[in-house]
This record gives C-alpha cells, sequence and structure tokens, in this order.
C-alpha cells in the first residue's frame, strides 16, 4: 500500500467536546476534506456506524474509512471482556475495508475532562505494564487474526504519555501490538517524534500528523491547563495544536526516519474551527505533508 494522506474529523468537529463544531454537516466536513486533498477519513462521532450506511456517506466524497478511535479499559477487565465491547466497533471497521485499528486506553484518562490540569494524568505503577502489556498484546493478536492490526495512540491525559510510557509499553507488548506515532502528542508529551520513529519503525503501522505551537504548550504546562482548554486555546487566541507545517515539528526529519513505510498518514489537528478555518488549514497541512514526504524521499 502507498502512501495516502488522510484526515481526522476532529479538525471540523471535536469528539471530546462535541459543541465544537457541533453545527458543521458531515457533509461539509467530507466536501472539504475532498477539496483539500485528503484520500479517506477516520471515525468520528457524526459517522453511520452500520456498513451500508457509512459507505453511503463516503462514496460520494470519493472517501476511504481509514479506522477510527476505541476507547478500552483493558485496566478493568480482561481480554475476553474488551473483545465483547469491542466486537461492533472491530466488525465495522473490517466491513469498511479498514486495516488498522486505532485502540487507546481510556479507564482512567482525564483529556476529556476540562476540570482537571495534565499534571494531574494517570500514571501506572511499573509493577503494573507487565499484566496491561498481556492483555492488550491478547487483544492485539485476536483482532489481527481477523485482519485488523492494533495500533496504539499514545495520548497526553492517558497512561501512555511521555517517552518513558511510550517506551515500558512497547517493551510490555508483544509483536502484534503496533504503536500509532502522534507528532502532536509526541512532542507535548516531552518525546522527539523524529526519535521514536526510529526507534520503532518495526512497529509503527500508522501515523497522526499534527503540529504543536509551542508558546501555548509552554503556556499550558506553566499555568496548568487542562488538555481541552489547551486545545481549544484561551479567549481568542488558537490552541496547542494544529496542521503540519504551522508548528514546531519537523516532518521532513520524521518521515527520514520512516523508510519503507506503507498507510496511512492523517492529519489530526483539533482546533476550535470557529477560530481556525478548517478549510484553510486543511490544505495547508496536506501541502505541508506532501512536501515532506517528497523530501524524506517517500512520496
Amino acid at each position: 500500500m502507498p502512501i495516502r494522506i488522510g484526515a481526522n474529523p476532529i479538525g471540523w468537529s471535536n469528539d471530546d467536546l462535541q459543541e465544537i463544531g457541533g453545527a458543521t454537516s458531515l457533509e461539509t466536513c467530507l466536501d472539504e476534506a475532498r477539496e483539500a486533498g485528503f484520500e479517506g477519513m477516520e471515525l468520528g462521532h457524526k459517522f453511520p456506524r452500520e456498513p451500508a450506511a457509512l459507505k453511503a456517506a463516503l462514496a460520494p466524497f470519493g472517501m476511504a474509512c481509514i479506522s477510527g478511535w476505541y476507547s478500552a479499559e483493558l485496566l478493568l477487565r480482561d481480554a475476553d471482556e474488551e473483545m465483547a465491547h469491542l466486537r461492533p466497533h472491530l466488525d465495522l471497521l473490517k466491513a469498511m475495508g479498514s486495516n488498522v485499528l486505532v485502540f487507546a486506553e481510556t479507564s482512567n484518562a482525564i483529556h476529556g475532562d476540562r476540570s482537571k490540569p495534565l499534571s494531574q494524568r494517570p500514571v501506572m505503577a511499573a509493577g503494573d505494564w507487565a499484566e496491561f502489556g498481556r492483555r492488550i498484546t491478547e487483544v492485539a493478536e485476536r483482532t489481527l487474526a481477523e485482519g485488523v492490526r492494533l495500533v496504539y495512540h499514545h495520548h497526553m491525559g492517558t497512561i501512555v504519555e511521555s517517552e518513558a510510557d511510550i517506551d515500558a509499553f512497547m517493551a510490555a507488548t508483544g509483536k502484534a501490538v503496533h504503536l500509532l506515532l502522534d507528532t502532536g502528542h509526541a512532542t507535548w508529551g516531552g518525546a522527539d517524534p523524529a526519535a521514536l520513529a526510529a526507534r520503532y519503525r518495526d512497529r509503527i503501522s500508522h501515523v497522526h500528523a499534527k503540529d504543536v505551537r509551542e508558546s501555548v504548550m509552554e503556556q499550558a504546562k506553566a499555568s496548568g491547563w487542562s488538555f481541552l482548554d489547551a486545545v481549544l486555546g484561551q479567549g481568542s487566541d488558537l490552541g496547542v495544536y494544529t496542521v503540519p507545517g504551522d508548528g514546531m515539528v519537523d516532518y521532513p526529519a520524521v518521515f527520514r526516519a520512516l523508510p519503507g513505510y506503507s498507510g496511512w498518514v492523517v492529519v489530526e489537528a483539533e482546533q476550535d474551527p470557529e477560530k481556525a478555518h478548517p478549510l484553510t488549514y486543511a490544505k495547508r497541512g496536506v501541502a505541508h505533508l506532501r512536501q515532506s514526504l517528497k523530501e524524506a524521499g517517500l512520496a
């Protein structure tokens, strides 16, 4: 599979805070995504969850279904229980021809709670990684047997946020578990996304491309902001995340660290669409990704 550039609808409508972009229709999102040059979309809360209806929604815009976020609770339940909860989502992805499952542990996450600063995010005890890794590896082996690769989404406000967390997670999990490299979460979490790409190249099967406004990130850290407050920005100010080419991430370096990569590179840059016009930013992100891939020899 060649590299394809896709999008997550979170630039148009926020999933964690659904009133943000709430008035934007799914059709507007898909039409503007096509105009910007995207070939596929990840799922969001406005998408149909039944295969025929989802295919009917995507087809007029020539959009593939890339994948969709799944909130896991493997700290609270075993692999059998998780598979039962996952089954409808997994079956939808299979019906749509998606071959990756975006997966994140959220049982104790705080990224959706505006009352909690990121400094209060959960931290895994060293002795707990092994059992968590065993459970997620079992789930990953089972989804892979059905043709869908589990790609784990490290994320601010969760137990896999920092570089040390990512290293511990990768050490605790088996080869069926792959990493979703998110350039924005890596950067804000204190890691160099290019270094992560190089370290885990053989286990990276999905990329989320978002850039980071360094000044907003530093202010969020200094002021103890919640994840959502940082994403949305204060007052009329723009938030911490933006599209590739509008922040501090060196995308050519990231892609040079992923030789031979094939699959999706997905712009997942959540912003308040009232402040950051989605189509304008989407076009900017696509242009920068295309140029960066070309510079890295992956185009």
